[in-house]
């Protein structure tokens, strides 16, 4: 009897085994592996439409050096720790985090914005308008450094949320390959021409000077525009002319000089004084100039 009762137990163990090995092979053709979706890249299709990165701003246009141009719809990758940074130029820079975990971290560390521009050299690439960061934006200044091939080599963070690549090239190895003159047009280099001239003949201050040029870089697309809409004095408003360029503003200042001339000629036929109250004349002026550099004046004076 014993051995009977062990035996049925025998076949019970084996009829389980079997139907098992049945139930997984009967099954196998219709189980889902899921596997962890990967994180790395733009928009990836295997993440859900929530999880993808998503820029803030659409990119700048290229804009700088012609012979960077080149550069444009190119991406360059480093690894460090665990993180992956990407750099494709005058489009954005990522950072992927390697890890398998199912919450692993994507962002946008900025988006192409404008160049950084110090004594007519180009001296930086800006991507800004990146993910948020508390409440500021990220944001990535690139440094380009020659060297003999193309390569995104140093990742930092000198200060919170923005962070500083250093990008290696052989295409700024020349001495003037950063120049920031030979880029513009030629309206924009004869006006630029113009703002050198008034400086040197004491027309326009220094501030004056660097508004110019900022306006210049501006129209050349090579930086963030700052522009607004200024309301000008009630004097300035009533003539007809504009001063569209320093060249204009210089002529119609003749034009006022030899008008107040004809004036005092007039007065002085007529044995009209005109003079008898100087010290309230120049105050009235000097209130005058400082009210529209005040509003935003490109710094003119007269050097008389």
């Amino acid at each position: 009897m014993h051995c009977f009762c062990k035996g049925i137990h025998h076949l019970l163990r084996l009829w389980m085994v079997c139907v098992s090995i049945f139930i997984n092979h009967g099954f196998a053709g219709k189980m889902k592996i899921v596997e962890e979706p990967n994180t790395f890249g733009l928009n990836n299709p295997f993440l859900a439409q929530g999880s993808r990165l998503q820029p803030r701003v659409t990119p700048y246009p290229v804009s700088g050096p012609a012979h960077l141009h080149r550069l444009a719809g190119k991406c360059f990758s480093l690894t460090e720790s665990t993180y992956k940074y990407e750099f494709c130029p005058f489009h954005n820079v990522t950072q992927h985090e390697q890890s398998f975990r199912w919450n692993a971290y994507s962002g946008i560390l900025g988006i192409w914005q404008e160049w950084e521009i110090v004594n007519n050299t180009f001296t930086g690439m800006w991507m800004r308008d990146g993910d948020a960061c508390g409440t500021k934006s990220r944001e990535t200044k690139v440094i380009f450094v020659c060297s003999a091939s193309s390569k995104l080599a140093q990742v930092s963070e000198p200060s919170t949320c923005i962070y500083s690549l250093t990008f290696e090239t052989p295409l700024v190895c020349h001495p003037h390959s950063l120049l920031v003159y030979p880029t513009l047009s030629e309206k924009l280099q004869r006006e630029w021409d113009e703002a050198e001239q008034a400086r040197y003949d004491g027309y326009i201050t220094e501030q004056g000077y660097n508004n110019l040029l900022r306006d210049i870089f501006e129209d050349a697309g090579l930086l963030k525009s700052q522009k607004v809409k200024i309301k000008l004095p009630e004097v300035a408003a009533a003539s007809t002319d504009t001063h569209n360029s320093l060249q204009k503003c210089t002529e119609d200042f003749q034009k006022q000089r030899d008008e107040v001339e004809r004036l005092r000629a007039l007065l002085t036929q007529h044995n009209i004084p005109f003079d008898s109250k100087p010290n309230e004349a120049k105050s009235t002026v000097s209130a005058t100039a400082k009210d529209q550099h005040l509003r935003g004046d490109i710094g003119l004076f007269d050097p008389q």
